[in-house]
């Protein structure tokens, strides 16, 4: 199941992102700013357990998130959310898959992954700027699945529909929390009308 997050703030800040004349550094900081406003929608279904503790007024119960929670971007393009999401979880551990897709098969090839061991009851967000064919993503969830990860959410900043679908057929466990549907992909894979090659906008190097 997929969420798009509908909110003027977060539509605001996706223009800009999207606007071709909205330098590297712009484009950085928007992403993470952008990150942590979907990655707040994502955490609201989060598990908590009750918690003792004592206020400087009495004892009390309170409660804390019950889940070990990792964060998982798809190189390169998911590092720029990462500072967003620690924002607000920064005690999440993080993992790193790298996974690209070939040029002319427009297919996923795997060749990184370092993830956090020794985790209680895991929840695991995948970060990644674009989910547009949804072959990356696949491939990623395949990987975290053969490690043991069961619980995993994807954090994507827009997303076609070819993709979505890819996903939701492939994994249909995985929810998808995104900041825009966007119409369709192009002869060349690409998302319209999309914001262009999220890994060169962010660190520039086209």
């Amino acid at each position: 199941m997929y969420h798009e997050i509908n909110h003027p703030f977060l539509t605001h800040k996706l223009t800009a992102l999207r606007d071709i004349n909205t330098s590297h550094k712009e484009f950085r900081e928007l992403a993470s700013e952008i990150t942590m406003l979907i990655c707040y929608e994502a955490l609201k279904n989060i598990e908590v357990e009750d918690y003792e503790i004592k206020t400087p007024m009495t004892a009390m119960t309170g409660k804390r998130v019950k889940n070990d929670i990792v964060v998982v971007p798809i190189l390169r393009a998911g590092v720029g959310m990462l500072d967003g999401i620690l924002s607000l979880v920064p005690n999440a551990r993080v993992g790193f898959l790298g996974i690209y897709r070939d040029h002319d098969t427009k297919l996923p090839v795997e060749y990184y992954s370092k993830l956090p061991e020794n985790l209680i009851n895991p929840l695991v967000f995948i970060i990644d700027p674009m989910l547009a064919t949804g072959g990356s993503v696949v491939a990623a969830i395949d990987m975290l699945k053969k490690q043991g990860y069961g619980n995993i959410v994807l954090i994507s900043i827009i997303s076609a529909p070819e993709g979505i679908k890819v996903v939701e057929d492939a994994h249909p466990d995985v929810q998808i929390f995104t900041g825009s549907v966007d119409e369709y992909l192009d002869d060349n894979k690409y998302i319209i009308p999309g914001l262009g090659d999220a890994g060169d906008r962010l660190y520039g190097t086209k």
